[in-house]
């Protein structure tokens, strides 16, 4: 008997579901263009592009438009974190004293534990305010330009009164829990971190000493302490 070629004998409905079949299997075709960037990501490459634009071109140089450029994004995508440039600013240096949160958020349960948690709490801070780029604003704020009066308001409201008031509250904590005593903790609070951050600062920006972490301000931040819970070995009046 001849041999003659086999035909298929599966019907064009059946062809129609083994495509089917094959489709539904086969990987889903990739999006055009860049993927996505996770939204904490975007957030960061604004925040970041605006510090880069403040200490390298200047305030007035710092637009939502140079922004999105530098950050690499659509100008739409910035005003979804920011409506102007002083927010913008208001952001990074709010950023800033956002550090400060979880050290304050520390658990302290006897009076023992109260002076080591402070000193952490005045290292984070130092590590936050003693950076380079706080410096360098610090130091950008000491000129005289177009916008300084926005940018200073912005600085002093997110980074100096902020960290105060959440300092003041730490000790309000504190005070709460019958751990300290103390009367005016909103000053307390301005008059240790002058002694310990002001004068480094001023340093810094003048050139005198590196930023955190070239170099350390964890003794100053010691004898801070000591002189604020009354060693008469930093200071005492000697009997008349």
């Amino acid at each position: 008997m001849a041999q003659g070629k086999i035909r298929s004998t599966t019907t064009g409905a059946g062809q129609a579901r083994d495509l089917d079949a094959r489709d539904a299997a086969a990987p889903a075709p990739r999006p055009r263009g860049r993927p996505a960037r996770p939204e904490a990501e975007q957030r960061a490459a604004v925040m970041a592009a605006t510090t880069w634009l403040l200490l390298n071109e200047g305030y007035a140089a710092t637009t939502l438009e140079a922004v999105a450029r530098r950050a690499g994004m659509a100008k739409k995508t910035v005003y979804r974190y920011a409506s102007d440039r002083e927010d913008l600013v208001a952001q990074v240096v709010r950023g800033w004293t956002d550090g400060f949160a979880p050290v304050m958020a520390q658990d302290v349960t006897s009076v023992d534990e109260v002076l080591p948690a402070l000193a952490r709490v005045l290292q984070a801070i130092a590590e936050r305010v003693l950076s380079a780029d706080a410096v360098g604003m610090f130091r950008l704020l000491t000129a005289d330009f177009p916008g300084r009066d926005a940018l200073l308001r912005a600085y002093q409201e997110n980074g100096i009164e902020r960290g105060t008031a959440m300092l003041a509250a730490w000790f309000q904590r504190l005070a709460r829990r019958g751990l300290i005593q103390v009367s005016e903790p909103r000053v307390v609070a301005g008059l240790l971190l002058s002694m310990a951050i002001a004068e480094p600062l001023r340093a810094m920006a003048l050139g005198l000493t590196p930023p955190l972490p070239e170099s350390s301000i964890g003794e100053r931040i010691q004898a801070c302490l000591a002189l604020f819970a009354g060693d008469a070995k930093v200071f005492a009046l000697r009997a008349a």
